[in-house]
C-alpha cells in the first residue's frame, strides 16, 4: 500500500463573500490510496483562516500521513486528532479505496437516484442588489428553505432583504435560515436577534464570535428564536470537550462539517451528543469539490434527518469536477446515468 497526496486549487465563479472577507480561490488537498491496483481517494477540505487544522506544519503532516499509510484508517484517524481535514481525507479515501468503485462510497436509494436530500440554498454576501437576485434565483428554482449570510453589509439593508422574501412567502411556504458568520458584538447581540425575530426565521448560526461560552450560553438562553453553532465546534477534538461545550452552551441545534470536526467518526460523536442533550442538528459542506460534497452527501443521506442540509456548493467554481450530484427543486440527487469527469492519475 502506498499514498500520496496532491494540492488543487478552486476557483469561484465570481467573489463570494462572507463576514469573515471576500473568496477569489479555495485551497484543498486530495489523498490517493493505492493499493492490489486499486485507487481510493479521499479530500482535505482545509479553509484557511478558519479550520483548525491551518497550520504551518500541514502539508508536513499530509506528507506523514502518506509516508505512515501502512497504519490503517483507525491508527491514522486518532495520530490525527488535530487535523480535522486529514481525518476527513484520510476516512474518505480508505473508503473509497475498498468500495466498488472509488466514488460510490455509501450506496442507498440516494446513489440509485430513488430518493434525494433536501437542501437550503445558500445567499452568499454582497451589495443589496445581488443578493435580492440570488434570492429572487433560489425562490424561482424551487426552493424552500434559504440560507442567507448577513453580517458584512448595513444591518437595516440586511433586514429589508429579510422583509422582501417574507412578504411574498409566509414561514410554512419558505424557511429561512441566517448566518452571521460570528458578526455581531456581545453588547449588540441580543438586541439585533429581537429584531431578526420579526422575520420568523428558522435559526441563526454562530451569532457572536467563538469562544465566548457564557456569551454564547446566555444568547442560547434568551434568544426569541434559535442559535445554532458553528464556528464554536472547530478545534473541540475529545469527546469529552465536544460533551463539556454542549452542557455549558445548551444551543438549539448544532452545525456539522465533517471537513472541520473529524470527519464522519468526529462528526458522529457530535451527533451522539445532541441527540443525547435533545439538541437538533444538520449536516453542512465546507466548500469542498465534488469530490468532497459527494462523499459528504452519500453519507448523510444514510442519518436519516429530514431537515434541509447544507449541500450543494458544487456549482460554485469553474474548474470542479463534474459529478452526478444534481440539484432540482431545492433537492439534491444523485443521477446513477451521469459520469465522474475526473482521471485520478492527473490530479
Amino acid at each position: 500500500m502506498k499514498a500520496t497526496y496532491h494540492k488543487y486549487i478552486l476557483n469561484f465563479k465570481r467573489p463570494s463573500g462572507t463576514s469573515r472577507g471576500v473568496m477569489n480561490e479555495k485551497e484543498t488537498w486530495f489523498i490517493v490510496i493505492e493499493e492490489n491496483n486499486r485507487k481510493g481517494i479521499g479530500e482535505c477540505g482545509i479553509l484557511r483562516g478558519l479550520s483548525a487544522d491551518d497550520r504551518d506544519d500541514y502539508e508536513e503532516k499530509l506528507q506523514w500521513c502518506c509516508n505512515n499509510i501502512h497504519l490503517g484508517e483507525t491508527a491514522l484517524w486518532e495520530a490525527l486528532l488535530e487535523f480535522p481535514s486529514i481525518q476527513f481525507g484520510v476516512e474518505m479515501a480508505f473508503r473509497s479505496l475498498h468500495s466498488k468503485t472509488p466514488f460510490l462510497l455509501f450506496p442507498s436509494p440516494f446513489t440509485t437516484g430513488e430518493e434525494s436530500i433536501a437542501i437550503n440554498g445558500l445567499v452568499w454576501m454582497g451589495e443589496p442588489e445581488f443578493m435580492k437576485q440570488q434570492i429572487v434565483e433560489k425562490l424561482a428554482t424551487g426552493f424552500r428553505c434559504i440560507k442567507l449570510k448577513i453580517g458584512a453589509i448595513d444591518f437595516d439593508k440586511e433586514l429589508e432583504l429579510l422583509g422582501f422574501i417574507r412578504s411574498h412567502f409566509s414561514p410554512e411556504e419558505i424557511e429561512i435560515r441566517v448566518d452571521a458568520n460570528g458578526a455581531f458584538s456581545l453588547d449588540t447581540a441580543l438586541n439585533k436577534l429581537i429584531q431578526l425575530n420579526v422575520y420568523k426565521l428558522h435559526s441563526i448560526e454562530q451569532p457572536i464570535k467563538q469562544h465566548n461560552i457564557q456569551a454564547m450560553a446566555n444568547l442560547c438562553q434568551t434568544t426569541p428564536f434559535p442559535i445554532a453553532l458553528d464556528e464554536e465546534l472547530i478545534g473541540v477534538f475529545t469527546l469529552q470537550e465536544k460533551e463539556v461545550l454542549l452542557q455549558n452552551i445548551k444551543p438549539q441545534y448544532i452545525i456539522l462539517k465533517p471537513s472541520f470536526i473529524g470527519g464522519f467518526r468526529g462528526t458522529q460523536e457530535w451527533i451522539t451528543l445532541a441527540e443525547k442533550y435533545n439538541i437538533g442538528w444538520w449536516i453542512t459542506s465546507a466548500l469542498e469539490s465534488n469530490i468532497g460534497l459527494n462523499a459528504i452527501a452519500q453519507w448523510t443521506f444514510l442519518q436519516n434527518n429530514i431537515m434541509p442540509q447544507g449541500l450543494g456548493t458544487g456549482a460554485l467554481y469553474t474548474n470542479n469536477f463534474d459529478c452526478p450530484l444534481e440539484v432540482t427543486q431545492g433537492q439534491l440527487w444523485y443521477n446513477p446515468d451521469l459520469n465522474w469527469q475526473i482521471d485520478i492519475d492527473t490530479l
